[in-house]
């Protein structure tokens, strides 16, 4: 396959025109739903509910992205140019409805009807479309680069992250700019431009040309029964430390702004939130790009958890988040927390596609990595309750520089934090067994000796 795809020349046969770039087209389309607390306030406003009644449109999304990915992993395995058809249309036809249901809902405060066509449209329509584009170009990014395929995985898992951070901006001048009625607006002219960038990636996307689906007994078989040519015990891990590592993530990013006002810098809020998305994307880029220069993919989520309990374990040590205000250094180390349990939270997600193709090989990458997705799905249900559960149970308000917070609050949801890191380093190392290309490169490195 290597050998054709280089001797072959043209736009055609360009890995990057026909892989990386749609890739990055479908990725930083679908990574705008991460753009939710931008707006979620606006749209409660607007429609007359509360912010705790919509907040559940994002909560469904993420839930019916991993289910939609979990259900739908055989479809894009067979059909990458269907799958990305599916999910350009899911996006921006969810994109466009819930701006249809906002308006409505403009007109008819406290609808219900409303309510539910924004969960409809946000929730479970964009839904499929983000599992469906977030599977779509990962098969087909591994195959390109076949040699760097963790490098491949994190250029556009890190479009994903890396969305927010590009569309916030816009998002926002267009609220400011586009007058009453501006988030219905909003919503409108982005179903039309998403779907011309993933229409665009879709029609782009394409499997290298000497690329022919395996027809061996691998292709043949289930996907359990591909699972079950490891350990039961070795994918049950893999699942359980990826829903432990996005189930961490997202209760400390639901709680990031709070804490960044605890100790005392409330007016970097929007920065702070821009380079946190940065090192999200970054440590999607970076982690998977290490991953490759390794003999075993799990060191790196080994890595990702130790990183997470030492500097979380150094935040409550110190108080870190009661006591940072007027204090530098401990300032310095919870964002040091912040931004690198971001990093970690983006490398997990990068290094997921390539870890189980190490394990279970490119025969049925895109359904096992669909199914796998479905911890996303459960984590976006769980982490940001467990949060905020937490941080309603313990602690108190307090008034920090004329901010509202509970600090002892935050510092409790780190000890659920590093309580499940703890169990997921345990995971990595004791469930999750070494491939043989590891097992391999041990063997002959002992022998050299």
């Amino acid at each position: 396959m290597g050998e054709s795809v280089k001797k072959s020349g043209g736009w055609r046969t360009n890995k990057w025109i026909r892989a990386a770039i749609p890739a990055l087209l479908l990725h930083c389309s679908i990574g705008t739903v991460y753009c939710w607390s931008i707006f979620s306030q606006e749209i409660a406003d607007y429609i007359g509910h509360t912010k705790g009644a919509t907040e559940w449109a994002f909560s469904f999304a993420i839930f019916f992205l991993g289910m939609s990915a979990a259900f739908l992993g055989n479809v894009v395995e067979k059909d990458i140019h269907k799958s990305s058809l599916i999910a350009t249309i899911c996006f921006s036809v969810g994109m466009a409805g819930t701006g249809f249901f906002i308006y409505y809902g403009g007109l008819h405060q406290g609808s219900k009807l409303a309510l539910a066509g924004i969960y409809l449209c946000y929730g479970f329509i964009m839904g499929v479309g983000l599992g469906t584009g977030y599977l779509s170009p990962v098969k087909t990014l591994m195959l390109w680069f076949a040699d760097r395929k963790g490098l491949a995985t994190g250029l556009a898992v890190a479009g994903f992250g890396a969305a927010k951070a590009i569309a916030s901006p816009i998002m926002q001048w267009m609220l400011k700019n586009l007058g009453e009625g501006g988030i219905y607006k909003m919503f409108l002219i982005l179903a039309v431009v998403y779907f011309v960038m993933m229409f665009l990636g879709h029609l782009l996307l394409k499997k290298p040309e000497g690329w022919h689906e395996p027809q061996s007994k691998e292709k043949g078989q289930g996907i359990l029964d591909v699972i079950k040519t490891k350990p039961i015990a070795n994918y049950i891990g893999i699942w359980l430390m990826f829903y432990i590592n996005i189930t961490c993530g997202l209760a400390l990013i639901s709680q990031e702004k709070m804490i960044v006002k605890c100790i005392g810098l409330a007016g970097a809020v929007g920065i702070i939130s821009t380079v946190s998305a940065i090192f999200n994307a970054g440590g999607r880029l970076g982690f998977s790009a290490w991953a490759d220069t390794m003999k075993d993919r799990n060191t790196i989520y080994k890595l990702i958890f130790v990183i997470s309990i030492v500097l979380t374990g150094a935040v409550l040590v110190t108080g870190g988040i009661k006591n940072g205000s007027g204090n530098m250094a401990l300032v310095v180390l919870v964002l040091a927390l912040i931004f690198m349990v971001n990093a970690g939270y983006g490398g997990g997600f990068s290094n997921v596609p390539t870890l189980l193709s190490d394990h279970y090989g490119m025969g049925s990458i895109s359904a096992i990595h669909g199914i796998t997705l479905s911890a996303w799905a459960f984590a976006g249900l769980t982490g940001n309750q467990l949060a905020t559960w937490i941080v309603n149970h313990f602690g108190e308000v307090v008034t920090v520089d004329g901010n509202e917070v509970n600090p002892v609050g935050y510092q409790y949801v780190l000890y659920a934090t590093i309580a499940l890191y703890i169990v997921a380093l345990v995971l990595s190392l004791v469930f999750v067994r070494p491939t043989e290309k590891a097992l391999a490169a041990k063997a002959a490195k002992k022998a050299a000796k």
